[in-house]
């Protein structure tokens, strides 16, 4: 009997078993900081371990807990100034291109080239994940900041309807503590109040006013009725928030609004991860809405890995199979649909996401259009990081003073916003 000549499959075969062989002598490890340690986040982070493992190399977990990440940045100044930097760090929006002026991280055109990334990325993406024109970041996923989440069995009890404006907000809030529901959940912590403050923004001064205070920093809009307006609205909210508010976590404030002891959260789409991980169904167990009067606009928060200089060969290529992982559309598909967020890169394949990731896309590509897709500012997207911490606070004292007037957090709001 004459052998025959190995099939394709056979030799495709060989040739993989032939590249796991190769493939562990140049395995490396790779460590990445982030902050996702909450439920649906953390199935998200594991998701890109198993990828990372599934490429032969060793991935060295360093969560720093804090939702809005600034004690892992505290954590990152001191490795990198030590020498002693990760391979990945969570970082994003205008901190990208501080952090690369810093000449600590790497150019990672190699791969974006050859997995064609300013094809697959909107430009207004791709801008921020570059610096001087090269790549020097992985962007994950795309989540809409400006999100109302209700509980519709709380709305039904309170016999309200879920608002679609400011005016309606505050009906429903009155009916909803009227029926002995908590109107609001939220978690007193500075990015909490920012975010809540961001969308009381866009909602009450619309798209233009939103881009001249909290994009350009302009001094007359920062001090304009419009602003003093924003603030108040902003003030009233917390009279529905409960004594509890200070100091939660905001997957804690989460959990009230799919318990039914609040009836809702203004929150960024990672909360849409913890309902999902609770076993609820949306449109069904829980409401996605834009927050009230933006839904013709969408506030933008891209995660993103900046990757740092590395000396060990191995532990580069290890790197570079993280950045390319990172934009599969497989990784994209299973990572996005645990955060809560939508894939980053284009024409996607949404038939396994919810109907909130895909009216989510939708809006984020409609929003491109028309002029109101814009970069969060609460989430470090939109300014400089030493204006926007600055104006952060300012929020933060006026949320929780007795005393401070609108007028006087204006002002406040507008010197902040020259801090550098």
């Amino acid at each position: 009997m004459t052998k025959k000549s190995p099939t394709p499959t056979l030799r495709l075969l060989a040739l993989a078993a032939a590249c796991v062989v190769c493939g562990t002598a140049t395995a490396g490890e790779v460590e990445v900081l982030h902050w996702w340690t909450a439920g649906g986040e953390a199935k998200a982070a594991a998701a890109l371990k198993a990828t990372l493992q599934g490429k032969g190399h060793t991935w060295k977990d360093f969560a720093v807990a804090g939702g809005g990440g600034d004690s892992a940045m505290t954590v990152l100044k001191s490795r990198v100034v030590s020498g002693n930097a990760p391979a990945a760090a969570q970082i994003k929006g205008p901190s990208l291109q501080e952090w690369a002026r810093e000449g600590v991280l790497a150019n990672i055109d190699d791969v974006a080239k050859a997995e064609k990334w300013d094809t697959l990325l909107p430009p207004v993406v791709a801008d921020v994940m570059k610096y001087k024109g090269n790549y020097i970041a992985a962007p994950v996923n795309v989540h809409r900041v400006n999100w109302l989440w209700a509980n519709p069995e709380a709305f039904k009890k309170a016999g309200a309807k879920v608002p679609t404006s400011w005016d309606e907000f505050f009906v429903a809030a009155e009916a909803l503590k009227k029926a002995g529901i908590i109107p609001v959940a939220h978690g007193g912590q500075n990015w909490q109040d920012f975010t809540t403050f961001e969308s009381v923004a866009l909602g009450v001064g619309g798209n233009d006013f939103y881009k001249k205070a909290l994009m350009q920093l302009d001094q007359g809009a920062l001090k304009s009725a419009t602003m003093e307006k924003v603030l108040t609205t902003f003030k009233k909210v917390k009279g529905y928030t409960d004594k509890n508010a200070p100091g939660r976590d905001w997957n804690l404030a989460t959990a009230m609004v799919i318990k039914g002891e609040a009836g809702m959260q203004l929150m960024g789409d990672w909360a849409k991860g913890e309902f999902v991980a609770a076993g609820k169904v949306p449109g069904k167990d829980f409401v996605c809405a834009a927050a009230p009067g933006t839904s013709k606009a969408f506030t933008f928060n891209v995660d993103s890995f900046a990757m740092f200089k590395l000396k060990n060969d191995a532990n580069v290529k290890a790197q570079k199979d993280l950045a390319a992982a990172i934009m599969s559309t497989e990784f994209q598909e299973v990572f996005n649909l645990n955060k809560g967020s939508i894939p980053v890169r284009l024409n996607m394949n949404l038939a396994k996401f919810d109907d909130c990731a895909k009216l989510s896309s939708k809006d984020f590509v409609d929003t491109a259009k028309s002029g109101g897709l814009v970069p969060s500012i609460a989430h470090g997207m939109a300014v400089p990081s030493a204006a926007a911490g600055a104006m952060q606070d300012v929020v933060s004292q006026f949320w929780n003073s007795d005393k401070m007037s609108a007028k006087d957090a204006m002002d406040k709001l507008a010197s902040a916003a020259k801090s550098k």
